[in-house]
């Protein structure tokens, strides 16, 4: 069983538009609302291939009410924690091939409601197998939450893996509570290390030698067309993937951290870990909408893609 954590979920609000004028109406003729977030991509992804999971994370008002709806009614279980604040609104206009995209911050969590999260999650994470915590922080959370909850994991011996990036995953790097995998892309690497990388296999093995890294089972890489680049106790391995039309790569990321679960769940040995995690990647890139999956295609891709060790 999986569990996913969304700490700062959000509805998800696309507006279509032939074009975007400024400072006038704009009317929408067909609007799009979903339960979004990070970690909500993860788990409709999983549910999409057949994984037992469930969701979790903060949320709040009649925004967070709805949201539980809509999980419910993609009959996706979920055991949110309520706060007193609502959660937020995330739109975006989608206008003469551009995004505009227009993000809440999100509700504030005060002391108690950051702590009583970590008493649900002590209650409820015991049944899982895997945990992954997905994106931002919410204002009031320190930037050792993401630790916190990985250091509970731990102490149940459960795998976890993390996709955040900034100063919650510096604390977390920095400190003696690893979780099982990182996701970064080449840029969260290179704001990790604080250095350009050229994204070669003699490069990113440098890289990810750093003492930085010490104590983490896996570090996978995206390199978006490029397919990825992943470290594995003492072996890496370059990760090639075939060439596919991209319709929309939003949230291809989230979907890699899906197949990466799946993977941690079964126990899969490291191709098939990392064949599993690039090929749920591409699925979502082939899709118009974030966080879907056409699990018909799976298998072709899965054989397309090339893992060798370097």
């Amino acid at each position: 069983m999986i569990l996913t954590v969304t700490l700062n979920p959000s509805i998800d609000i696309s507006y279509p538009l032939d074009q975007f004028h400024l400072d006038t109406v704009n009317r929408v003729r067909k609007a799009r609302k979903t339960a979004g977030g990070k970690g909500l991509n993860v788990t409709r992804v999983l549910s999409q291939a057949g994984q037992e999971v469930v969701a979790t994370g903060f949320v709040g008002g009649i925004l967070g009410d709805y949201l539980i709806h809509e999980l419910d009614q993609a009959q996706i279980k979920n055991q949110f924690f309520k706060i007193k604040g609502e959660t937020r609104n995330c739109i975006a206009i989608l206008h003469e091939g551009n995004q505009t995209e227009i993000l809440e911050s999100g509700p504030y969590i005060d002391l108690d409601e950051a702590e009583g999260f970590l008493n649900h999650m002590g209650i409820i994470q015991k049944l899982y197998d895997v945990i992954t915590l997905s994106g931002s922080l919410p204002k009031g959370l320190e930037a050792d939450y993401y630790k916190k909850l990985i250091a509970m994991a731990n102490t149940y011996h459960q795998k976890t893996v993390l996709d955040c990036s900034g100063i919650p995953l510096m604390t977390v790097l920095q400190s003696k509570e690893k979780p099982t995998v990182i996701k970064p892309n080449i840029e969260e690497l290179e704001a990790i290390v604080r250095q350009k990388i050229v994204a070669s296999p003699e490069n990113l093995k440098a890289v990810l030698a750093d003492d930085l890294f010490e104590g983490l089972e896996w570090i996978v890489v995206s390199l978006g067309a490029d397919g990825a680049f992943a470290k594995h106790g003492d072996k890496y391995y370059q990760v090639k993937i075939p060439k596919i039309t991209v319709k929309n790569p939003v949230g291809s990321g989230d979907s890699t951290v899906a197949g990466i679960a799946w993977a941690l769940a079964e126990g899969d040995d490291d191709q098939t870990f990392l064949k599993k995690a690039n090929t749920l990647g591409m699925l979502n890139a082939q899709e118009d909408l974030t966080g879907k999956v056409n699990m018909a295609h799976f298998d072709k891709l899965f054989k397309d893609i090339k893992v060798e060790e370097v």
